[in-house]
């Protein structure tokens, strides 16, 4: 088989990695890709919203089935600009993206089919929504309704803090188009956990439990940003949630998406809370996460490939999802001063480290590959995972491998899985 990837960050690399694995494939492009991913896959120049290229080239190469792994393309509609050329493509069509692409949808579609979630109001009106912050119980929660590459939520701790909050998502437009509208929610306090899993149409599989640190700094300060590390399994996510979630939400969402007409086929990513009062939806998006993609498919014993072809198939329930009994933790290293501002271009050293190392992967998120060598080339530079029997084990082993690898202005939270002292 030819596979294309359509992406360029550390969850394509940890994609084209398990890609590679499967005794099916043949051969692996990635577009755009990144330096690291070029170990496994032939990286094309081409961008992940060149839909047209995209399709030319997958045509031209007959690439037997094409991976979408980021957001703005799903949402885009790629997945129906392939099929429309009778291309076989793994992901949503924008019609079933939309559970990503809009905050306000899938908070309707939640209270609808009585998905448990927070409460929470939609607005297209910035008067409107400073006029109900007025009445509203704080601390809350602001999220622009759009893609914001995981940065479009804001926990406003004080009335003021949440009008300017509005002001920022809706009038500044700070993140674009994506603040047109915006929901306001009440703040849930809990552990938060990730699920993916695969999803054919009818049938759901999910994979094994993670959580991410979104904040920049120690200790959940600063800023948000796409993530900063996490790890998997949680030591939280027990059976009784597992049940609870398989029951009420999973398969719920799916069913629920089917009787809308937006039959989902694909990765849904569940954000969840477990609340006092059970697990609830955070947020869902319509791919694998990143950087919990590093972390899942290291754990995943089936072979990837089969499992893809599944979901477009609608076969899921033939398929067999089976992960090691065991951990992993990933630390990102990034570049002094994300996710404001920050520098590029200064030479990585020590990747070789890492070859032939049983149980730890440094997957690629920000790098170019130069003249000079491998160099800097974003906010989020490196994903180094690490596997051990345990969750102690593993994020001892990835903190002794993020020492390996070096370049100027390197910068990671030391408290990665830190949570599971407590647990």
């Amino acid at each position: 088989m030819k596979i294309l990837i359509v992406g360029s960050g550390g969850r394509e690399h940890a994609i084209a990695w398990k890609v590679a694995q499967s005794s099916r494939v043949d051969k692996i492009y990635c577009a755009p890709g990144n330096a690291g991913i070029e170990e496994y896959a032939e990286c094309v120049n081409i961008g992940a919203m060149e839909f047209d290229k995209l399709v030319a080239f997958a045509k031209e190469k007959e690439i037997d089935l094409t991976v979408i792994g980021m957001d703005d393309p799903l949402v885009g509609g790629i997945v129906d600009a392939f099929e429309a050329e009778g291309l076989r493509v793994f992901g949503p069509r924008k019609n079933a993206a939309i559970l990503e692409g809009s905050k306000a949808f899938s908070k309707d579609l939640m209270k609808k089919y009585g998905i448990p979630t927070a409460g929470y109001e939609n607005f297209d009106n910035a008067q409107a929504a400073l006029a109900y912050l007025e009445t509203a119980k704080l601390p809350i929660v602001l999220k622009a309704d759009g893609l914001a590459l995981g940065k479009g939520v804001l926990i406003c701790n004080t009335l003021e803090e949440a009008k300017e909050g509005v002001r920022e998502i809706m009038l500044d437009k700070k993140f674009g188009t994506s603040g047109n509208r915006m929901v306001i929610e009440e703040f849930m306090t809990g552990r938060e956990v990730s699920v993916l899993s695969f999803v054919d149409g009818k049938t759901i599989k999910t994979m094994t439990s993670a959580q991410d640190h979104k904040r920049a700094g120690d200790g959940d300060t600063g800023l948000n940003t796409g993530g900063m590390g996490t790890f998997s399994p949680s030591p939280f996510y027990t059976k009784e949630v597992d049940d609870f979630c398989k029951k009420y939400i999973y398969q719920a969402t799916v069913d629920a998406m089917a009787k809308e007409d937006r039959e989902f086929k694909g990765i849904i990513f569940f954000g969840l809370m477990l609340t006092e009062d059970g697990p609830k939806v955070l947020e869902y998006n319509a791919r694998f996460g990143d950087p919990e993609t590093q972390v899942v498919l290291p754990r995943m014993k089936s072979d990837i490939v089969d499992v893809f072809e599944a979901c477009v198939d609608g076969t899921l329930d033939q398929v067999e999802l089976e992960f090691e009994d065991n951990a992993a933790v990933c630390v990102v290293l990034a570049s002094e001063g994300y996710p404001v501002k920050y520098e590029k271009g200064f030479p990585i050293h020590g990747l070789d480290h890492f070859k032939n190392r049983d149980g730890y992967y440094v997957f690629h998120a920000g790098t170019k590959k130069t003249d000079a060598g491998i160099v800097t080339n974003g906010g989020r530079v490196l994903g180094v995972t690490a596997k051990g029997e345990d969750l102690k084990k593993a994020r001892e082993n990835a903190y002794e491998a993020i020492h390996w690898v070096d370049f100027e202005n390197k910068y990671y939270r030391h408290d990665i899985g830190k949570a599971i002292d407590e647990a």
